[in-house]
């Protein structure tokens, strides 16, 4: 990968693009230093302190630590991603949004347009729902009367609008740089974030000089295991079966077409980091609302045991969620791949898979291989997302979020680095293998 950003740096086209990817980067960050007028951050320390564990970390996670800050990109692009994932869904279930999706450029044109829509209308959601918050925490300097209405505006459209700009920024890159614009937004804010693991390791540190001598062997043990995840993560994230097709030979005119041999490619992890982000979602909605409605265990002991029993930190926690990565990734696969029409496909350019026949055998064969790959990968992404609240819960070190940090960064990283590969591959061959 380091070979690739250097010869690409060698070409003037794409030492422009680089530069302006991390221009936009950049500016990205400088949005997050700069705060939404009328509120005092300082109060929303003890929100975020420790590691919540639940969808405002996580949350704060994905925006770089804005949003602890609440700055004007708090909600950075998560309401565009949710706005993609939206209508990824909807155009399974509705038929116009599935034939826009079949129209070529002009669909695709009107389905980003109607994501956009639908980011914005997330977006001032979410802006109304964390003013609310931020307001119910004592955060806000003027909260009635005509200054109360004014503020409440100004702070929501301000939410809005930087969740907004965020989702340009992205754009741009799409654009004019390298890469996925709104991953790399994301890709920037983690990284960001990763001054926390000095903290974690100094908090190691001190317990062990406290009088806790097991955790001198608990920091390269976790040392270890952190270099062992990111060649696990690195591994199957690349990691394919390929089944293989044999094309018929067929004579048009003079001519002989077909007789080559091909492949299916199915990626272990195809889901990517959807499922962890699905689970933690749910997962952490009880733990949110048991933090703002103050319940009392007297007065209602069945609700408190209910909500105490969602924590983070709890076993039925880690039960439901690596239960719910592994439906939601069966649920992903489902939708994204069609067995039945990868079938027809193959039967229509005279293309077969050796020893299956045609048909109805070739589709059952391929949902019997997507099973058997959804289940590795589903297992793959439990380990990943359940290992670090294990971990933390031994060590007493918040690290619940840290293995989707690890799947966003390295599944970014190498997004990235196919994609200055392909780039370089397309129009500066020679250059490229020089």
């Amino acid at each position: 990968m380091f070979e690739t950003f250097r010869n690409a740096w060698k070409i003037d086209d794409l030492r422009k693009r680089l530069l302006f990817t991390l221009l936009i980067l950049v500016l990205f960050r400088l949005g997050c230093a700069i705060p939404v007028p009328y509120i005092t951050a300082s109060a929303l320390s003890s929100m975020f302190a420790g590691g919540t564990g639940d969808m405002l970390e996580y949350l704060n996670m994905m925006s770089g630590g804005a949003l602890s800050e609440c700055t004007i990109f708090a909600l950075g692009v998560q309401p565009a991603i949710n706005a993609s994932i939206i209508m990824q869904l909807l155009a399974v279930a509705i038929p116009y949004l599935e034939n826009l999706t079949k129209e070529g450029e002009e669909g695709q044109r009107k389905m980003r347009r109607i994501t956009n829509y639908v980011g914005a209308a997330i977006g001032l959601m979410l802006s109304i729902g964390y003013y609310f918050i931020i307001r119910n925490m004592g955060a806000l300097k003027y909260t009635d009367g005509f200054a109360g209405i004014f503020t409440a505006v100004v702070i929501i459209l301000a939410f809005t609008a930087g969740s907004q700009l965020c989702t340009w920024l992205g754009n741009q890159i799409d654009s004019k740089g390298i890469g996925n614009g709104l991953s790399l937004l994301i890709f920037a804010g983690i990284v960001a974030r990763w001054s926390s693991v000095y903290t974690a390791v100094t908090n190691i540190v001190g317990r062990a000089q406290n009088g806790e001598p097991q955790f001198y062997f608990f920091l390269p043990a976790l040392l270890v295991l952190a270099l062992v995840a990111v060649i696990f993560v690195v591994i199957l994230t690349n990691a394919e079966r390929r089944i293989p097709v044999q094309y018929a030979k067929r004579v048009v005119g003079r001519k002989m077409y077909g007789g080559q041999a091909s492949y299916i490619p199915i990626k272990v992890n195809m889901t990517g980091v959807m499922p962890i982000i699905f689970a933690s979602t749910l997962c952490s909605l009880p733990g949110l609302i048991f933090r703002f409605i103050n319940l009392d265990a007297a007065a209602h002991p069945y609700l408190y045991a209910f909500f105490s029993a969602f924590n983070y930190n709890s076993a039925l926690y880690l039960i439901v969620y690596v239960l719910l990565i592994v439906a939601f990734n069966y649920f992903y696969v489902a939708i994204q791949y069609n067995p039945v029409d990868i079938a027809n496909q193959l039967r229509k350019n005279n293309g077969t898979i050796p020893g299956i026949r045609p048909g109805k055998p070739t589709s059952d064969f391929i949902t019997k291989t997507l099973s058997k790959i959804t289940l590795i990968g589903a297992i793959f992404l439990a380990i990943v997302a359940g290992l670090p609240i294990i971990l933390g819960n031994i060590t007493g070190t918040s690290i619940q979020l840290g293995g989707t940090s690890l799947l966003i960064v390295v599944g970014v990283a190498l997004e990235t680095g196919r994609a200055l590969e392909g780039y370089m591959t397309a129009r500066y061959h020679k250059g490229f293998l020089e």
